[in-house]
């Protein structure tokens, strides 16, 4: 466990420690395992069928949840008590990053483990769990998760669907629609949120045999066309009042906590897509010749794969350091409390700002390259023959699901400043520390003797300069801060590169002494390339902020903050893209 537990958002004030993180060269032997024997299934038995599944022929989907049954893969967060093997989260984002190769399949296996199976397990009673806990984890049921309606997206309170106590109190009486039900169309069990008496939003366990409940058609989508997608339709359904999840009113508990658990998984699925599209764009462009040459050699498609393996790198560390975050804060519960998913729940909602950088960054990273790639395959990438095409098709998604990058970023600037007025992060005191900077001149001296010292200059100088801005803008609206989307917005994606650049500028220093000297330079250039492009993309959120917040002679001064404290001496920088892109060719796949 690592020695220091930060809290969420604390990496924007504090210095972490390298050998605090979890990073994939941390792997044990046992989730390595684990990991191999997760490829061979998809190897084995889906990719074989995966003109069937994209068919909807859903029966291979239901028994290769079988299949995953088996092996255990369905079973990883139950507790052992209950048949279980209760992994730690490094594991389970391990897991769903090798399930993501199995395209459409992967989307009913993240929906089935995550948002499926989690709340049963986290506010299930010890009946309910009884009764279906273990059909659930042995893939015997599918199951699903119904919170979205026709008329509610994002909004998820603002849900109708009602549910009414029958006459004599057995049962609960629903109706609604609830709309993009993934595995709607063969789940056996259903959590399904609805307000009792229209006020109290609550969640139920509703079986597909109850009745009332009516599956509707499979939705037409533009991708992942093999995963099951319908409305659910409840119409009188009878519930028994024993399959209340939770407690009545308190379904928001439920809904949130599930989406953020979500949010971490999906970051992990679709780094798990980004190395597998650009494993196949490399492949192509060292296959195809133009001008009597392969078009990998020609620096153009060099740079696209140059920096789509630096930004995965960085989505990766970013992954495995957030998976750490969670297991050590959940290291340090009782597992004997009474309340022990009261606060396993609460350990992971600490972390629900780096929770949605993860599923924003990672998921931007994946759309970047499936773009890429098809650019790489020229018109062939644009031909439903070819690979890229269905990648560029089935990536739209994930930046809706689990709540969209948009609400995404909302929440995650959102949150720890609304920490920082509650005085659960002493921002305030920090900000005013950055205004001074940025009235002092800097003379610091360089040892460049230190590993990596002109990237964590860089990082600190971004944590700097978001404080300065955010300071200036809790100044100007205070607890209106809240209303101004479009500089939440500029603020996360400050938060975000700073994140991901630090998870990938730690991991680098952590490892490189365990390295060949080809791989160290390898791994410099990785950092370079990925603080070079995401100190851009900081560089100009932070302009477009200033803009926002600050006029006169306050919005001049902070923008000669800007370009102070974004400076970065990316020296080198072609020929950092030249070793990656020559590394990753050879090996026709993600090197790291």
């Amino acid at each position: 466990m690592a020695g220091k537990i930060m809290k969420g958002g604390e990496f924007l004030i504090a210095e972490t420690d390298c050998q605090d993180i979890f990073t994939p060269e941390d792997f044990t032997d046992e989730q390595r395992s684990i990991a191999e024997t997760t490829e061979q299934f998809v190897e084995n038995e889906i990719i074989p069928h995966h003109d069937e599944i994209e068919a909807q022929n859903f029966e291979y989907v239901v028994e290769g949840m079988k299949k995953c049954g088996e092996l255990g893969l369905l079973m990883m967060d139950a507790p052992e008590e209950e048949g279980g093997l209760e992994l730690d989260k490094a594991t389970s984002m391990l897991v769903g990053e090798k399930i993501s190769t199995s395209g459409s399949f992967s989307v009913a296996f993240a929906a089935h483990t995550g948002i499926g199976t989690l709340p049963l397990i986290y506010y299930g009673t010890a009946a309910q769990k009884e009764k279906y806990l273990e059909k659930i984890i042995s893939g015997e049921w599918c199951s699903a998760y119904c919170l979205t309606e026709p008329g509610s997206g994002s909004d998820a309170l603002g849900a109708q669907a009602s549910a009414t106590l029958s006459e004599d109190g057995k049962n609960y009486i629903l109706n609604g629609t609830k709309q993009y039900i993934t595995n709607g169309g063969f789940a056996e069990l259903f959590t399904v949120f609805a307000k009792i008496d229209k006020q109290h939003f609550t969640a139920f366990l509703v079986e597909k045999s109850f009745e009332g409940l009516v599956v509707g058609n499979e939705e037409k989508k533009m991708g992942i066309k093999g995963s099951s997608t319908t409305q659910i339709i409840l119409d009188n359904c009878k519930v028994p009042v024993e399959n209340v999840l939770g407690e009545i009113g308190k379904g928001h508990k439920i809904a949130f906590n599930s989406l953020n658990i979500g949010r971490f998984k999906l970051g992990a699925g679709v780094t798990g897509a980004s190395k597998m599209a650009l494993a196949e764009g490399i492949r192509y462009a060292n296959e195809r010749k133009q001008f009597n040459r392969q078009i990998s050699s020609f620096g153009a498609i060099q740079e696209k794969i140059a920096d789509l393996t630096a930004s995965i790198y960085a989505s990766e560390s970013l992954v495995y350091r957030l998976a750490g975050l969670l297991d050590d804060k959940i290291a340090t519960i009782d597992k004997d409390a009474d309340d022990y998913y009261d606060q396993y729940l609460k350990a992971i909602e600490e972390y629900a700002p780096e929770c949605g950088i993860s599923k924003v960054f990672c998921s931007d990273v994946l759309a970047k390259t499936v773009d890429e790639v098809v650019q790489i395959h020229g018109g062939y990438g644009f031909c439903s023959e070819y690979p890229a095409e269905r990648y560029y098709r089935d990536e739209r998604i994930n930046r809706i699901f689990e709540g969209t990058n948009e609400i995404n970023r909302l929440l995650t600037s959102g949150m720890i400043l609304k920490r920082a007025m509650k005085g659960e992060l002493p921002l305030q005191a920090e900000s005013m520390k950055a205004f001074e900077a940025l009235m002092t001149p800097s003379f610091e001296d360089v040892d460049e003797s230190i590993p990596f010292i002109a990237e964590k200059m860089t990082i600190q100088n971004l944590k700097t300069l978001f404080l300065i801005l955010s300071g200036a803008g809790v100044q100007k609206y205070m607890d209106k801060l809240a209303d101004e989307q479009e500089i939440l917005m500029a603020a996360s994606d400050v938060v975000i590169q700073i994140f991901a650049m630090e998870s990938a500028v730690l991991r680098a220093e952590k490892i490189i002494g365990t390295l060949s000297p080809a791989k160290q330079e390898q791994l410099k250039a990785a950092v370079k390339v990925a603080t070079f492009n995401a100190t851009e993309v900081a560089a100009s959120a932070a302009k477009k902020g200033a803009y926002m917040v600050e006029e006169g002679d306050i919005l001049t001064m902070i923008l000669s903050g800007v370009r102070r404290f974004t400076k970065y001496d990316a020296s080198g920088l072609l020929q950092a893209k030249r070793t990656l892109a020559a590394a990753a060719n050879e090996a026709e796949k993600y090197i790291f």
